[in-house]
């Protein structure tokens, strides 16, 4: 029998005084499933579909740092059921998450990224002429279903304030593929709710990477029948590049220091790809900002085993 995880909230922890505000994080790294984080909060539900579609396979596509392809992966291994993966040679560096996928025994394609997407579609039509029946994730778990999950997560934020009788001012996080950052946005549109949510990016470049939230958060709510108007959407979508660095993967002093002061003051670990960038990212623009006197909650999407890769990599 597979484990329901679907109605399990996060906790959020406070961590307390941060360059004058008071700090909070949701952990959802500790989603009871494969190290959590909000790639587990998405397969759950592209899991659903595939338990009610029957589908005997999946397919889905990431680097070897991805967070998504080793919990798919996982959710695929404890269902019995193939994963194949479609990677880009570009990002192709083993990592920890690379040996976990292999540990549940998916099958992994590496190719130019130029080929991913033809790549994916034989590899779909394939296991079709085999007579199975596939089911692909989008790479990051892209599209409505993900973007759902955040959502979910954002009615589990406003929940905890109604019982803790609290309001966060802002909410930061990683925005990597969209659909995190796209959710948490449509939350706050649907529940008309006044504070500033603020993504990180960790490799795309605006114009491109805000646009692809963008598209997110209105395939979503033409899909709901929201009614909201552009300027609306466009006001509530705050995506900063200024903290890439040398782009996806790639380790930064700034970010290193970060995740080590945050491991050793709170016990909680960061890694230097996703989380450790946003969280950099947000005590800079905390202050630059000169943010004072507010409540503020970071989202802790995960990436447990990421860390242990940076441990690694100081030893070099």
């Amino acid at each position: 029998m597979v484990a329901d995880h679907t109605q399990l909230m996060t906790p959020i922890q406070r961590l307390g005084d941060w360059d004058n505000n008071c700090l909070w994080v949701k952990r959802e790294d500790f989603i009871p499933f494969s190290f959590g984080g909000n790639k587990a909060r998405k397969a759950q539900l592209f899991f659903l579909e595939i338990d009610a579609g029957k589908h005997d396979a999946v397919v889905t596509y990431g680097s070897s740092s991805s967070n998504h392809c080793r919990v798919v992966a996982n959710m695929a291994a404890q269902r019995g059921i193939g994963c194949y993966i479609i990677s880009p040679e570009e990002a192709s560096e083993e990592t920890f998450n690379t040996n976990l996928m292999r540990l549940f025994r998916a099958e992994i394609t590496v190719c130019p990224v130029e080929k991913v997407s033809a790549t994916i579609d034989a590899v779909c039509n394939t296991l079709r002429g085999r007579g199975m029946n596939p089911y692909f994730i989008p790479g990051g778990g892209h599209g409505n279903t993900g973007t759902q999950a955040y959502v979910d997560c954002y009615e589990e934020i406003e929940a905890f304030e109604k019982q803790q009788s609290i309001r966060f001012d802002y909410i930061f996080l990683a925005s990597g593929t969209g659909t995190t950052h796209a959710g948490l946005v449509c939350g706050q549109l649907i529940r008309c709710d006044d504070r500033k949510i603020v993504g990180i990016s960790i490799a795309r470049r605006n114009p491109r990477g805000r646009d692809v939230v963008l598209e997110s958060i209105r395939q979503y709510l033409m899909a709901k029948g929201g009614c909201f108007d552009d300027a609306t959407i466009e006001d509530a979508t705050v995506f900063l590049d200024d903290y890439i660095g040398e782009g996806y993967g790639r380790y930064l002093d700034s970010v290193g220091k970060t995740v080590d002061i945050v491991m050793k003051k709170y016990g909680i670990p960061l890694d230097a790809t996703y989380t450790g960038k946003a969280f950099w990212g947000m005590a800079d623009y905390i202050e630059k900002n000169d943010i004072r006197d507010k409540n503020i909650l970071f989202i802790h999407t995960g990436g447990t085993p990421l860390f242990f890769d940076y441990l690694k990599s100081k030893e070099r």
